[in-house]
């Protein structure tokens, strides 16, 4: 016979046993769960004709969906999967602020320093009074290059070299005081690449690769050339009076830091993990690049407080967007509980805000509605 304390010692080791391997369990049947409706979700958006991307979702750190919806190449039909290639737009903006940082971090640039210190055939009267912080937080008063009348129409299809187009494009009257206002602002990252280039004697390409991409392991993104051949690279597309049509050419020298990478859902999952640790920069940096300013915006990033319908409180969000001729991108970083969401879409102008909305809804096991069909 088995005397009492050690039969209930057995009793409570089984126990203890069935529920260190049932946790894990619960926990995978939850991420499954969660995995169904955000696929119930999408493929809803995708059948109502509302997106046609590719989509990734990470709880606490994990990937738990990630698929593609639609067509990469719609006259070749061919799909999208999760390492088709996008055009990111302005998500480019968070590489280029962590690329200044490092750099700040090597003693090379000062945040206070004025534009003039590095682009020194900037012009003076204004290059003296705009701060590296400026450019980082929208708040220099340099007029957005994207803002000029007839810009897209007239000079997108152009290529310009960088002291080109930072002399023609670049160098407006000011708007306001510097530090004054928030104003989204292209020409202010454009100028950042050329600071980083000033500063290195490299190009801003060859500066994300060695400083970004090759450390984290990205080999599915890099900046894009229009005459490079790149493998899985999706197309764009947009509405047109007879329906989908392709997207109007924009040469890439165009948006350069400002927004010209492209990247895969996969490899921008890469980017958030790195950014949980001091791989890329040390976490005093880290801490002044992801601190808001006006209108919460911090260096590359918009940092929010999303209330996802819930009364009992608001969640922390870490986020970019990108807009480019045919692609709108949106990444977004719970970064108190490690989710992360990836939306890529290439037929231009989806609502990826609401899609995020109703994924972090799943997420955090909030009440959410399918979307319904619109008329056409």
């Amino acid at each position: 016979m088995i005397s009492k304390p050690i039969f209930s010692r057995v009793i409570a080791t089984t126990l203890l046993v069935l529920f260190v391997y049932v946790r894990p369990a619960l926990v995978q049947d939850g991420a499954k769960d969660k995995a169904k409706k955000i696929d119930e979700l999408m493929q809803t958006y995708y059948d109502n004709k509302q997106f046609n991307g590719t989509v990734l979702v990470a709880e606490k750190g994990s990937v738990i969906y990630k698929k593609g919806f639609g067509l990469a190449n719609m006259e070749w039909n061919i799909p999208n999967e999760p390492d088709v290639k996008f055009r990111i737009g302005s998500i480019t903006k968070q590489f280029t602020s962590m690329l200044i940082m490092q750099l700040v971090q090597e003693g090379k640039i000062k945040l206070e320093g004025k534009l003039i210190d590095y682009l020194t055939d900037y012009r003076k009267d204004t290059g003296d009074k705009v701060t590296i912080h400026n450019l980082l937080t929208h708040t220099s008063g340099i007029p957005s290059y994207t803002e000029l009348p007839r810009f897209f129409q007239d000079v997108s299809r152009e290529p310009y070299t960088v002291t080109d187009f930072v002399k023609k494009y670049c160098s407006g009257d000011l708007e306001f005081e510097p530090g004054s206002q928030f104003k989204y602002d292209n020409s202010g990252y454009f100028l950042l690449g050329a600071v980083i280039e000033k500063v290195t004697g490299k190009t801003y390409e060859q500066v994300l690769k060695e400083r970004i991409f090759d450390p984290v392991k990205m080999q599915d993104s890099g900046y894009d050339h229009f005459d490079t051949i790149i493998a899985r690279r999706a197309a764009g597309y947009g509405k047109g009076p007879k329906g989908t049509q392709n997207a109007f050419y924009l040469d890439m020298s165009i948006p350069y830091a400002a927004g010209s990478l492209y990247s895969t859902v996969e490899d921008l999952y890469k980017w958030d993990q790195a950014l949980y640790t001091e791989k890329l920069l040390p976490e005093k940096y880290k801490e002044m690049m992801f601190k808001p300013f006006l209108k919460n915006y911090a260096y590359g990033w918009f940092i929010q407080k999303l209330s996802l319908g819930d009364t009992q409180g608001t969640y922390h969000a870490v986020e970019h967007g990108g807009g480019i001729n045919g692609f709108n991108t949106l990444i977004t970083r719970f970064t108190d509980d490690r989710h992360l969401i990836v939306l890529m879409n290439n037929t231009g102008g989806a609502k990826l805000d609401e899609m995020r909305s109703n994924i972090a809804k799943i997420l955090y096991g909030k009440p959410y509605t399918l979307p319904t069909k619109k008329p056409e």
